[in-house]
């Protein structure tokens, strides 16, 4: 047996002794970055940085919007909120001491100028059923879907004291985007036969106690709790855009104002 061993790396045997093993002629391309040219490789190292950047100044936001109230966010509160609202607001709910252990459900119900000439009121429609209905058995709800209700009822109540009065300005800009939302909700019911016009709509909310488990020694109450709105007058403004000539003699008006209130 030759003394050259087949894994030492020298090559294979041959008539004349071990042949030494050939080095390849062409060394792989790079892969990556480093196989672009020199002016790709800049840009995308440029790009690389600048998603870095944006990442960490997300994250930091993110950080100063949860942590306790500090120097930072009394100083530049407002830029924290102008970067997180709304796409990124956090609730932590689920995460408390105390989970949110309630349902609430957010009914509406309209008043009616029929064609007869009289005032019909409706039944309560629950528009948070409504919601639920859509998202049970559905793989891919929408966000509006799981959302835009919720999250408008959370953003009144949370601009709003235990009588219903504003809390600053997002208090009335609250009451103008939860009018709004339930008065197309309504709209696209129907409620009312044909030539009947929606006039004023009220809102409420329906809490429930989340019944503790069978093993738990927790009583709890699993009466319904009603918070209701006064009545709000539907306005021009709450009216959704329509196509065709209706549409071009709102954006007519719409065009009138403008100039008008820049007089």
């Amino acid at each position: 047996m030759s003394g050259y061993d087949k894994d030492s790396g020298g090559g294979s045997a041959g008539p004349d002794g071990p042949v030494p093993t050939r080095a390849p002629e062409h060394a792989p391309p790079p892969i990556g970055i480093a196989g672009l040219k020199l002016g790709h490789q800049i840009a995308a190292a440029c790009a690389l940085a600048v998603i870095a950047v944006a990442a960490c100044a997300h994250v930091a936001m993110l950080f100063l919007h949860v942590a306790p109230s500090n120097t930072a966010t009394k100083q530049h509160g407002d830029v924290i909120d102008e970067w997180i609202y709304p796409e990124f607001e956090q609730n932590w709910k689920l995460f408390a001491p105390n989970p949110l252990q309630q349902n609430v459900g957010v009914q509406a119900r309209a008043e009616l100028d029929t064609a007869q000439g009289t005032v019909r009121t409706t039944d309560w429609y629950d528009l948070s059923a409504q919601d639920g209905a859509r998202i049970d058995g559905n793989p891919l709800p929408s966000h509006t879907q799981q959302n835009e209700l919720r999250r408008a009822w959370d953003f009144y109540v949370g601009s709003h004291d235990n009588k219903n009065r504003p809390i600053g300005l997002r208090g009335q800009l609250s009451e103008n985007y939860v009018r709004r939302i339930a008065y197309m909700r309504l709209d696209r019911e129907s409620p009312g036969g044909e030539g009947d016009e929606i006039v004023r709509i009220q809102v409420r909310s329906r809490t429930t106690n989340v019944r503790p488990p069978k093993w738990s020694e927790e009583k709890v109450s699993t009466k319904p709790v009603y918070r209701q709105l006064p009545w709000w007058t539907v306005t021009p403004d709450d009216l959704p855009l329509t196509g065709g000539a209706a549409g071009d003699d709102a954006a007519d008006g719409g065009r009138a104002g403008a100039k008008g209130a820049g007089r």
